[in-house]
């Protein structure tokens, strides 16, 4: 009977249903789409909802809560699966002929907070000072950065004007959570199992195109220097052989220690760089895989030994980018992640930028992880100033000056993102007048905690390169 039970219940469980099933690793049950199915529904491809595509797994029979199985979500439903109600409706079409009711007077209001802000002119510069002496007894000690912003033309006891905003608001969320639209049915799916790179194996995160007959193997076997994928371990060994590569096929650019970068042009290292691209794909979602790569340059960083020199990880940048963007794809490889490679990753595509003499910016949307270490090292590189600025000051009435563009020009970081950064940490205020920039005793005692486990810092002096002006296409 309860064979019989399980069989009926099954038989509801279509793609695109939802129920709770047990992640691995864990107790949690939560809740989760079907994708795909083999095996005579003996396996199920499940996607977490509310969880990062790089949790996607097939899992047994066992795992599903058969019991509270969802049907699949219609396309033109909402978000959540729920058609509106005929009352909601009606509600929303009564709020909306109240709106249209109220819009002549939003208008006036928003001329009249333009007409505000146009009374601000000037530049924008900051001024750091020590405002202990000014704080409220009992409350710690707190230094502002005092921001001089566009003074008015005559005093006013208005609304103080919004700060600056950034062109374009970066996602926000954990780096487990993402929200997806309707992606293909075949790029959802993990198409490979594992791979070997060197002396790791790695489970990848999401799909890739490697050709079909790769992908069902157990196993795919790259050689670490060229990145030439073999079907088993024993053809490996034979490429190993006859391939000549043990580093990058590029120009070394920098090293220091054991650590060094390779500027690998798209073009003339074609086959290396389609291969990287293949590899990257496994552990990137939200970027499009393009054979096309002669556009591209592909900064390879590496550890060396005496065997060769091992990929940690790499960025590449448009030659010729009409944004100014200094980095168009980055990764840092599994096995070298949370060891600080990554920030060294962001710090060379800046110190890139410092020496084209110009700011730069990644290329959008970050991913989870991405917005994560971009948010981390703009964090530190702009309070390494602000920092560095108070401690030389010896005179707490007489603070150093300093504008956003300037620490623009110190950091190569855009102007958009040293604002964002600023406003996501909740730096920027309004006092007497002028922006300031609090920085509290915990903030700079953070930020010290930081900067102590960044061991491993890009030197400049080790930098050998020099920019290339890539609008003639004579030097592709």
């Amino acid at each position: 009977m309860e064979a019989e039970t399980e069989e009926e219940l099954l038989e509801s469980v279509v793609e695109g249903c939802r129920m709770p099933v047990r992640m691995s690793g864990t107790d949690e049950w939560p809740l989760a789409e079907v994708i795909s199915m083999k095996d005579n529904k003996m396996r199920f491809y499940v996607h977490y909802i509310d969880y990062n595509k790089r949790l996607d797994e097939w899992v047994p029979r066992d795992r599903l809560n058969l019991t509270k199985v969802l049907p699949p979500v219609k396309k033109d439903a909402k978000k959540g699966g729920r058609p509106p109600s005929p009352d909601s409706a009606a509600r929303r079409a009564q709020s909306g002929r109240k709106r249209k009711t109220l819009h002549g007077a939003a208008a006036d209001s928003q001329q009249a907070k333009a007409s505000r802000q146009a009374k601000v002119t000037g530049s924008t510069s900051m001024m750091v000072t020590d405002s202990a002496s000014a704080a409220p007894d009992g409350e710690d000690s707190i230094r502002d950065i005092p921001i001089e912003v566009e003074e008015p033309a005559a005093a006013t006891t208005e609304a103080p004007p919004p700060p600056p905003q950034p062109q374009q608001s970066l996602r926000k969320g954990g780096s487990m959570v993402q929200h997806t639209g309707h992606d293909d049915i075949v790029t959802r799916i993990k198409n490979v199992e594992t791979i070997e790179l060197g002396q790791y194996r790695i489970q990848p995160w999401y799909f890739s195109p490697y050709p079909q007959e790769w992908c069902n193997l157990p196993c795919i076997y790259l050689c670490e220097f060229c990145l030439k994928f073999c079907k088993c371990r024993t053809s490996l060994v034979r490429h190993r052989e006859k391939c000549t590569l043990f580093y990058p096929p590029g120009n070394e650019i920098y090293r220091k220690d054991d650590i060094s970068f390779f500027e690998c042009d798209g073009r003339k290292c074609r086959q290396y760089a389609q291969n990287l691209c293949l590899l990257a794909k496994l552990f990137l979602d939200h970027k499009t895989l393009y054979y096309d790569t002669d556009p591209f340059l592909f900064y390879v960083m590496t550890k060396n030994d005496e065997k060769g020199c091992h990929l940690v990880g790499y960025f590449s940048k448009e030659k010729e980018s009409s944004e100014d963007y200094n980095v168009a794809c980055i990764l840092t490889l599994p096995p070298y992640q949370r060891k600080g490679y990554g920030k060294l990753l962001i710090e060379f595509s800046y110190e890139l930028s410092r020496v084209e003499g110009k700011t730069g910016t990644p290329e959008k949307p970050l991913s989870d992880l991405g917005l994560l270490s971009y948010r981390s090292y703009w964090s530190g590189a702009i309070l390494e100033i602000l920092v560095g600025l108070l401690k030389e000051s010896s005179n707490p009435t007489n603070p150093p000056l300093i504008c956003i563009n300037e620490i623009c020009e110190l950091t190569s970081i855009r102007k958009d993102d040293v604002i964002s950064t600023l406003q996501h940490h909740n730096l920027i205020h309004y006092y007497k007048g002028q922006y300031v920039l609090s920085l509290t005793k915990e903030i700079v005692e953070t930020h010290q905690k930081s900067m102590a486990k960044r061991l491993v810092r890009i030197d400049n002096k080790c930098v050998h390169w020099m920019p290339r002006d890539w609008s003639k296409r004579g030097k592709w």
